[in-house]
């Protein structure tokens, strides 16, 4: 999976990141056990986060019954199940995050919006300086497929992700789209050759690579910091009464 640079990166590493938690979330539309392209690429940067020690949860949406709404427990709004409670609790055990999703008709997935849409349902959420919930936490993604939109994709998700506090680190994305128009996807077989499709892909592996060190740095960076200062982000302050207008020489 990783290749001479990619492994000698890995080894001249001097930062320690072994307290540190990922979660990959793989927005794929195929369930298990069918292949996901969206999963080989994702692969290459969970390879240099387990490399470097970092713990590692994988999950693949689909394979779960993930209820619709902008609640945390849909369960508690009409709904028969929903298995996002359990997600919840690996995402808000991470230190990073790393969304990867396919690309349909120009657009992240249904899966990856969906994803967007029950993380969105603990943005009122607060950690235990205050702050929103995602405060703290490092966020990427990977983009697969056979036509164009990338960085489009990037765009809408990543935004999505630092609108509801994590912190977005410089390049902390990458994708592979090939030619565009039917034909093979990122890891399939190549038909005239040993190999797969994208592995060779220099361009793809480079900013790949910049996004996973990008998110373990940045994620050692809030870390040591005890995440970002408690000050002047605080939603406590605009509630009924605690405005610096009011009387409370405790936010003054």
């Amino acid at each position: 999976m990783l290749d001479k640079t990619q492994e000698r990166l890995c080894d001249e590493n001097l930062s320690d990141f072994s307290d540190l938690k990922a979660l990959t979330i793989n927005c794929t539309l195929k369930p298990s056990p069918q292949g996901s392209h969206t999963d080989k690429l994702l692969g290459m940067i969970e390879a240099i986060m387990v490399r470097n020690e970092v713990s590692l949860e994988q999950v693949r949406l689909v394979d779960h019954c993930i209820a619709h709404g902008v609640y945390p427990d849909m369960t508690e709004h009409g709904a028969e199940r929903d298995d996002w409670p359990d997600i919840w609790e690996k995402v808000k055990a991470a230190d990073i995050l790393v969304i990867g999703t396919p690309i349909w008709l120009g657009e992240k997935s249904s899966v990856c919006q969906q994803l967007i849409e029950r993380l969105y349902a603990h943005s009122g959420q607060t950690n235990d300086k205050g702050q929103y919930a995602y405060y703290g936490k490092v966020g990427g993604v990977i983009v697969t497929g056979n036509e164009d939109g990338i960085k489009h994709v990037a765009m809408g998700t990543l935004y999505s992700l630092q609108h509801v506090g994590y912190t977005i680190p410089p390049q902390a994305d990458a994708g592979w789209i090939g030619e565009a128009g039917p034909g093979p996807s990122y890891g399939d077989p190549l038909e005239d050759s040993e190999g797969y499709v994208g592995f060779d892909n220099d361009f793809t592996r480079r900013n790949t690579t910049f996004a996973a060190w990008n998110m373990l740095h940045m994620a050692r960076i809030l870390k040591d910091a005890g995440g970002i200062p408690a000050h002047g982000n605080l939603p406590e302050l605009w509630k009924e009464g605690r405005r610096f207008d009011a009387p409370n020489p405790e936010y003054r």
